[in-house]
């Protein structure tokens, strides 16, 4: 049988923006929907179940930013968001919602496709079968399980991201090795991925404040000064 291409759902007001975007992935071979506003948007992503959401910021109905939150409540789906602001918060605000990349308008629709290929890349890992049980990394009073994708703290539940996990699932693996963004980027987006490698400390930080974990005082994920970040012991 078959396998289905990866479904892409495209979400932005300008509707050639929208067309151009769709005929590039089209052509690399993903199965595209588009939607123009807010309300539209969360109607085809409880419909699709995307792959990916290409997400613009500036919609009619309800802004990109409410639309990241609410589909967090009930999709993992990749979110790459679409800005025309260049300012560094809108980029902060939309990560903290549960995006996992970002491009400022204008980009080229080639970068884009090459940014949903390489998040394509990261499999959708699901928990293993009852028979097969993992070790889980403790760290303090922190438990991570790394197959069946789920984080407690003191023993309650943390709601993580798909971006989030991963890069603490690839800071925990290797506890005691300090890795810099690029090699993070490498791990958790792919090493075809182009784009600014701070968008890794913004991941970071939105991870530490789940985590209850402060900069000033961290007890799991340590800064290292020009180099990157490492597991810490709790």
């Amino acid at each position: 049988m078959t396998q289905a291409p990866p479904q892409i759902l495209i979400v932005d007001d300008e509707r050639a923006l929208a067309g151009i975007v769709a005929s590039y992935l089209d052509r690399a071979g993903y199965a595209t929907a588009l939607a123009h506003t807010g309300p539209d948007a969360l109607d085809a992503a409880r419909r699709l179940d995307p792959d990916v959401i290409i997400l613009d910021l500036g919609l009619p109905g309800l802004d990109g930013i409410e639309v990241c939150r609410e589909v967090r409540t009930f999709s993992d789906c990749y979110v790459l968001m679409l800005t025309a602001r260049a300012d560094e918060v809108d980029k902060l605000v939309g990560l903290s919602v549960g995006a996992d990349d970002y491009l400022t308008k204008p980009f080229s629709p080639r970068e884009l496709v090459a940014r949903v290929q390489a998040v394509l890349r990261r499999p959708r890992r699901t928990a293993p079968p009852s028979a097969a049980v993992s070790d889980a990394r403790e760290f303090g009073a922190l438990t991570i399980d790394q197959d069946g994708r789920e984080v407690k703290l003191h023993g309650e539940e943390v709601t993580l991201t798909r971006t989030e996990f991963d890069i603490l699932d690839a800071l925990s693996a290797r506890p005691h090795l300090a890795l810099s963004r690029r090699q993070i980027i490498d791990e958790v987006w792919g090493p075809s991925w182009v784009g600014d490698d701070h968008v890794v400390d913004v991941h970071v930080a939105n991870l530490r404040k789940k985590l209850d974990d402060p900069p000033t005082e961290p007890r799991y994920i340590l800064t290292i000064r020009g180099v990157g970040y490492r597991m810490g012991q709790g």
